[in-house]
């Protein structure tokens, strides 16, 4: 008989974390607050502007994830360099890369998993209107790539401390500022604008979110993502070697 295929360490990381996560009441207190939140946006779209769409509400969110994105990866790491388990860890036969990449897709499946609540709001759009599905799916694949950046960008800003809270005040800004850049400067000029728009996660998720999948689009979130993994490597190995 053939023996049992081991999974990756990645793998084998990312179950440990979903598991640990899930089975605390963080999780849920999380999603509770996203999905009342979120709520929050719809129904006023929903009730007050007597629109049954989801424009508003996936316009709202790269703000939104720029919060609960770096709530949700915040201990990664950092509780780790607290309790002096990462050293254990990277002594193990994995390598950075591993460590990276496994806590890097938990906390994209743990970004992703608050968004299953809000399909109700997308079929409480089609029982009460008739919304086009072009900028509905587009408004979902745009923000799994959103959440894949700002996974990326939190996990590189828990590497950096011990401490939880200061991961958290170290990625939001972060995020914060991918969402906003270019949408309050308009009192420079039309190139400088145009430049920082290039770099500004909310101009490239908001033309997905129409329906228009854009390979540039695609290319920046991949692009954004892969280069805070990179670094988040490069401060895990220079831990090991310390």
């Amino acid at each position: 008989m053939n023996a049992p295929k081991k999974s990756h360490p990645a793998l084998i990381i990312m179950r440990r974390e979903l598991a640990a996560y899930f089975a605390s009441p963080i999780a849920y207190i999380v999603m509770g607050l996203f999905l009342i939140v979120s709520g929050v946006f719809f129904f006023m779209t929903f009730f007050l502007a007597n629109r049954a769409e989801l424009r508003d509400f996936f316009s709202l969110l790269p703000i939104t994830l720029s919060f609960f994105i770096p709530a949700l990866t915040m201990r990664m790491l950092a509780e780790e360099k607290r309790s002096g388990s990462i050293e254990t860890l990277l002594t193990l036969p994995v390598t950075a890369l591993d460590v990276t990449m496994g806590k890097f897709l938990a906390a994209f499946v743990s970004g992703a998993a608050l968004l299953v609540p809000s399909l109700a709001y997308v079929v409480t759009c089609v029982i009460f209107g008739a919304p086009d599905a072009g900028p509905i799916v587009g408004g979902y694949v745009g923000t799994l790539f959103l959440i894949a950046a700002f996974s990326a960008i939190g996990l590189f800003a828990t590497s950096l401390t011990k401490n939880q809270i200061v991961a958290f005040f170290i990625a939001c800004p972060i995020c914060l500022a991918f969402s906003l850049l270019g949408g309050f400067l308009v009192f420079l000029p039309a190139w400088l604008v145009n430049i920082c728009s290039y770099f500004s996660a909310y101009s490239h998720f908001v033309s997905i979110s129409r329906g228009i999948i854009d390979t540039r689009d695609l290319l920046y979130f991949v692009s954004l993502t892969a280069l805070f993994l990179a670094l988040t490597v490069e401060i895990l190995k220079g831990g090991s070697r310390k």
